[in-house]
């Protein structure tokens, strides 16, 4: 018998699966569709590494599963290549990006075809590609059109090395999370997508998909949704020897209940009244304290661990219901671009607003009492925390009494009969910043006319190339800005000589539409064909890391609902089903990395132990969305049962074996089952497990023929392609084993011959029998009452009533 050598099977397979097109896909109408998609890779120059391919074998294996059950499947591979990174490793190199991007996507290229995965490369997508960025722009365009893209200036993080804007996801404890450099805020001209009107059906939509509950909450978070009452503060500004000039400051907030407990008002230092309302006397303060907070990014700014600071603007506002003075302050935690940029402080029912008035030494006013003490207000002296349930009303008027609930709706009603405050929904979401002062990206198809404006490039002009006369090294401003080729351009309508954005896109714009690419990619007319997409969408697994489990997956669901309100899709969420793999870590338990020296190179492992031990291990360490460390150990087990396999299908073939028990041909239909549902549930180590336990069934055993080999090859065939083709074509086999039949199981084999019958008097187990599988309700009873255990317990006695549950229980209640 030949040894199983997996280089040279492997390579064989690879070859002939590309020479004959073994999983080039083609729309098929008649045929059910199975669209399975990987979040695609970002293709770094440090290649994959051995967590990159848990998510891409999972998705493998139900793709081939669906394959053989008679689906058509869509599973394709593609490239996120623009981007930061990229740009980065070329300001480090002196390597265009253009060329680092191309050289790391051949690499990626032939690490995932050496693992063996079904892609269907023909339609292989590269964001950085300008035929696919020409309908990025075009996309862009369509927003413009409809009002959904818009620019404005706002305040960003601005990373002070990389020059760039930073989403705050990408600022880590006031640092860039890629470069580590100091993160401050700047007001800067902005290109924005309006996200927030879609806020409310983004969180419907989160009803109809088959997600995990932690990424819809994750989702839901990050919108932020509350119900809540806008309250108007009214002042009158300072001024020198003279009346001041009225104004009104609308605060928004969820507890109006607590209005009675106000004790300042705070307003974000970068508010516009903030320096009309500052008194002669604090201003140099106040200004002081507005610069320092420029150079704070907003997480920092928020976050709850983070000392709250504050400067008094020696200004007053009027209590809305009682006509009582309360002072102004600016605090660096009230954000200009999230509310109203401005926020009531109650310190008795708020920590962090407790905290500030603790440190400045303002009033702390209990309006609200715990429900176990309707008449004691919580406002003594020497309370250590905040109360921030809700409870009863006190110190509040007309109002005591009233459920924290009651209140919130009569203090609103008071309110919208002085004209003094409104209901309203506010939420955490805000617009999606989309600009990026950097190379790297497609440019942003706007054009600047002295005479017009702001013109958009006419679709027929599109794409607008990324330029390659380009000094990318960051100055603070876009790079694009100094290439003379790319601004040499005349304005479309009226013909002047303008100038062209020079702004390119976030590259979560280019990944929240790739998948509807995937469906016709080569299209040339429009960004993707209304039939094909009509036909493969939506996706219908999609796999890919819990990290985007906001700004990319929110940003895609965007897409597809404007899409869908202007009828070129038919549907408005584009991933019925996700699911998240968990991460491998090294085999010291801690996440890999260069630097801890921890990270193992799949090229490795798979010339020492080969791609189908490497797929096989990664699904078999541990449930699939949890975090996993890497065991030389365990993938040396792994490889020990594939080669188990090779020896035994050998050993029928070469001893012409053709008998198989009925116990092995039972466990092989329940094998069928188990592994067929397991795949459906993501289940991927157990239904391994099930596959090694048949194995040591058949090995001990003995036995079996061709067609129980072809049974078993074809539910290994997803885990580990290479072997179970060459072991498929060993059998006699001329077609890939890939496109024949999944193994169907026979329901009468799956069932038990005998059962383990619990038998109950007044529910305290007194006796397990054995018993036929399926057994009618009183020959059940009849032998639980015959059992030596059970026939003495009811002499005597009466028995009120038998409760069966077939093939498992008897219960006798005694009266």
């Amino acid at each position: 018998m030949k040894k199983y050598d997996h280089k040279e099977i492997e390579r064989k397979w690879q070859l002939r699966w590309e020479k004959d097109g073994t999983f080039a896909t083609q729309d098929d109408a008649s045929k059910r569709k199975c669209f399975v998609l990987d979040m695609f890779p970002y293709p770094s120059g440090n290649g994959l590494h051995v967590g990159h391919p848990e998510g891409y074998t999972a998705t493998d294996i139900v793709s081939r599963k669906r394959r053989m059950e008679g689906w058509n499947v869509l599973h394709p591979m593609g490239w996120d290549a623009f981007g930061l990174p990229a740009e980065n490793y070329a300001i480090k190199t002196g390597v265009h990006p253009r060329e680092s991007t191309w050289k790391n996507i051949d690499n990626f290229r032939r690490q995932l075809k050496m693992l063996g995965f079904s892609y269907d490369w023909s339609r292989e997508i590269n964001t950085a590609d300008p035929s696919y960025y020409r309908w990025t722009q075009w996309l862009f365009l369509f927003l413009y059109k409809h009002d959904l893209a818009y620019k404005q200036k706002a305040p960003v993080n601005w990373c002070t090395s990389c020059q760039t804007v930073l989403a705050n996801e990408q600022v880590v404890d006031g640092r860039c999370e890629r470069c580590k450099s100091e993160v401050i805020q700047k007001n800067l001209e902005q290109w924005f997508f309006r996200v927030t009107k879609y806020a409310d059906r983004l969180l419907e939509g989160l009803e109809r998909v088959d997600w995990p509950e932690r990424i819809k909450a994750m989702q839901v978070n990050w919108i932020g949704r509350s119900e809540g009452t806008e309250i108007v503060f009214r002042g009158t500004t300072h001024a020198a020897g003279g009346a001041g000039k009225d104004y009104s400051l609308t605060v928004f907030t969820t507890r109006p209940d607590t209005l009675f407990g106000v004790s300042y008002v705070v307003l974000a230092p970068e508010h516009p009244l903030v320096m009309e309302l500052v008194a002669p006397d604090r201003r140099a303060e106040v200004e002081a304290y507005v610069k320092a907070t420029q150079a704070k990014s907003e997480l920092t700014r928020t976050g709850l661990e983070q000392e709250k600071s504050g400067v008094p603007l020696g200004a007053n506002v009027v209590h809305p219901l009682t006509g009582a003075t309360v002072p102004l302050w600016i605090a660096d935690y009230v954000l200009a671009n999230y509310g109203t940029g401005a926020v009531m402080g109650v310190p008795a029912h708020d920590d962090r607003d407790f905290a500030f008035a603790g440190k400045y030494g303002l009033p702390v006013t209990y309006v609200i009492a715990p429900p176990r003490d309707v008449a004691q207000a919580r406002h003594d002296e020497g309370n250590e925390h905040a109360y921030t349930e809700p409870g009863y009303l006190v110190n509040s008027r007309e109002f005591d009494g009233l459920t924290s609930d009651d209140a919130k709706n009569k203090i609103t009603d008071a309110l919208e009969a002085k004209s003094l405050g409104k209901r309203r929904v506010q939420y955490h979401l805000r617009d999606w910043l989309i600009s990026r002062q950097r190379y790297w990206g497609a440019p942003i198809p706007i054009i600047y006319c002295e005479t017009c404006g702001e013109v958009p490039v006419p679709e027929d002009r599109l794409p607008v190339l990324l330029p390659d006369d380009v000094d990318f090294r960051p100055t603070g401003e876009s790079p694009l800005t100094r290439s003379v080729s790319f601004h040499e351009v005349n304005c479309p309508r009226c013909g002047k000589k303008a100038r062209r954005e020079s702004d390119t896109m976030d590259a979560f714009v280019d990944s929240s539409w790739y998948f509807l690419r995937f469906a016709s990619p080569h299209e040339g007319e429009r960004a993707f064909s209304s039939h094909a997409v009509n036909y493969w969408c939506p996706v219908d697994l999609y796999v890919g890391g819990a990290e985007h489990a906001v700004l990319h997956l929110m940003f895609a669901r965007f897409f597809t609902k404007v899409l869908f309100d202007h009828g070129l899709v038919p549907f408005d969420e584009p991933f019925t089903k996700l699911r998240s793999q968990g991460l491998i870590l090294g085999e010291d338990g801690q996440k890999m990395s260069k630097s801890r020296g921890n990270v193992i190179n799949p090229d490795d492992v798979v010339a020492e132990h080969g791609a189908d031990t490497l797929r096989l291990y990664e699904m078999f360490m541990g449930d699939f969305e949890a975090a996993k460390p890497w065991d030389t150990k365990g993938i040396l087990g792994v490889r020990r049962f594939l080669d188990r396999s090779w020896v035994i299908v050998h050993d029928v073939v070469h001893q012409r074996r053709d008998s198989v028990s009925d116990a092995l041909r039972r466990a092989l239909h329940k094998t069928i089952k188990k592994v067929s549902s397991d795949i459906e549930a993501c289940k991927f180590n157990t239904a391994i497990s099930a596959l090694m336990i048949l194995l040591n069934d058949w090995y001990e055993q003995g036995g079996g023929d061709k067609e129980f080999c072809g049974a078993y090859l074809r539910l290994l065939s997803p885990f580990a392609p290479h072997l179970a083709e060459e072991l498929w074509a060993l059998i006699g086999n001329e077609t890939s084993i890939a496109l024949t039949p999944w193994p169907a199981h026979d329901e009468a084999l799956v069932k038990d011959e005998t059962v383990f019958l619990v038998v109950q008097v007044n529910g305290k187990v007194r006796d397990r029998i054995e018993a036929d599988a399926g057994l009618e309700e009183e020959d059940a009873k009849a032998k639980a009452f015959a059992s030596p255990k059970i026939a003495p317990l009811l002499e005597g006695k009466r028995i009120l009533k038998t409760i069966v549950v077939r093939d498992k229980l008897v219960n006798i209640v005694l009266q």
